[in-house]
């Protein structure tokens, strides 16, 4: 699940730095703030994915 999440982060954050550029590029700030709001939200998923990882790995060294 943790690499589904950062693949899905990975993604998002790009899709949000087209949208970002396109934005600025076309001088809308609307579509440069949602493609900014959209970077963010990819980033939190890859910090999603990358906790669900250092999580597993603890409870694994737990387990020996």
């Amino acid at each position: 699940m943790s690499a589904k999440d950062k693949v899905k982060g990975k993604a998002e954050t790009a899709k949000g730095k087209v949208k970002k550029g396109t934005g600025k590029a076309l001088g809308n700030p609307g579509l440069e703030g949602k493609g900014k709001a959209q970077e963010v939200k990819g980033n939190l998923k890859q910090a999603r994915g990358k906790v669900k990882d250092a999580g597993k790995k603890v409870k694994d060294a737990g387990k020996k």
